[in-house]
């Protein structure tokens, strides 16, 4: 009767065993295809629009925008100086750039990719960009002037500059009141009150080195840390401010995505992997793949609604950081 039993517990653990192998093996990402986008100049953020359709991608003094039904480019938003992300707001069909070399925030049309206004800020090295639902403003996040400014999306005015003591990163916002943002050179996180639009606590993110890339699992109240000198990426209990646990991911981590529907994290990196980590609830995690990806794609952005991930890349000089001509490429990935 114990052998019987002994062999029936056995079958059993095989069985879950291998559901859970096929379930993780199901998920794996595979490369889809390769976009052609015009035009020369360096890259940064990508971001989606999921209620056009359409991906935009930061290049150089202007952003590229991909219809994402045809995965083919149908526009370019020109006359910027040095882009880097941009805050999608649909609800007002507004897209916020910032313009870092143009101490700026410039509002485009998401239909017609037009500029409605240009929004001058005496800050400097407006990089990191988001929209906050909650109290209905955009937060453009500014590197040399280790600070925020917050514009109201529909006066597409500067309502307050916030100090942040540090060199900010990516950012993300809870929905509720809340935006974390990382803060590069001081290892840590900061927390905004986006009503009272002032810090309202500050998060050591050790083991932590470098923090850059960020996102937020809004169910399990988690926030995920994609960190550079260690490479490592930090689960953070958002409440508390607690590490929970750091996986290893590739080296030159820059953005991190969280996929709800299929509990999946991100992490593009600049040796030409990405980090692909399986959440099993709040506190469980394990690293699933390492996917072939492309030197120095780095930045990315995730469609919740197909599952795919797409990443903005050129190729460069042997040696060197110039970029060959003509090579700038969106690479697409989906789940097999």
């Amino acid at each position: 009767m114990q052998s019987i039993q002994k062999h029936m517990r056995n079958s059993l653990i095989l069985l879950f065993a291998g559901i859970s192998f096929f379930s993780v093996r199901s998920q794996q990402y595979v490369l889809d295809k390769k976009i052609p986008v015009p035009g020369d100049g360096g890259y940064d953020y990508v971001a989606i629009d999921q209620v056009n359709h359409h991906l935009f991608a930061s290049h150089g003094t202007e952003f590229n925008v991909i219809d994402l039904v045809t995965e083919k480019p149908v526009g370019v938003v020109q006359g910027l100086k040095g882009v880097h992300g941009i805050a999608i707001v649909n609800e007002v069909n507004k897209g916020f750039i910032s313009d870092g070399r143009g101490q700026a925030v410039v509002v485009i049309d998401l239909k017609t990719f037009q500029i409605i206004k240009t929004i001058s800020l005496a800050a400097t090295d407006e990089d990191g960009i988001i929209y906050d639902p909650y109290s209905k403003k955009v937060f453009v996040f500014n590197g040399d002037s280790k600070s925020t400014c917050a514009i109201d999306i529909k006066t597409l005015e500067l309502v307050k500059t916030i100090d942040l003591g540090g060199s900010p990163e990516f950012a993300a916002s809870n929905g509720m009141g809340l935006v974390y943002n990382n803060i590069e050179d001081q290892n840590s996180l900061k927390v905004i009150d986006t009503k009272a639009l002032e810090v309202k606590a500050t998060y050591p993110l050790a083991p932590c080195g470098k923090p850059t890339g960020l996102a937020f699992d809004a169910v399990h109240n988690r926030i995920f840390t994609g960190c550079r000198d260690n490479k490592g990426l930090s689960v953070l209990d958002a409440a508390s401010g607690k590490v929970i646990t750091t996986l290893p991911i590739g080296a030159g981590v820059d953005a991190v995505c969280y996929d709800p529907g299929s509990s999946l994290i991100f992490c593009s990196c600049g040796d030409a992997t990405t980090t692909i980590i399986k959440q099993d609830g709040a506190d469980s995690y394990q690293v699933i793949q390492t996917l072939a990806t492309q030197v120095r794609a780095k930045t990315m952005a995730l469609d919740p609604q197909t599952h795919k991930i797409y990443l903005s890349v050129a190729s460069y000089e042997n040696g060197t950081r110039n970029i060959v001509p003509g090579t700038f490429t969106i690479l697409v990935y989906k789940m097999q």
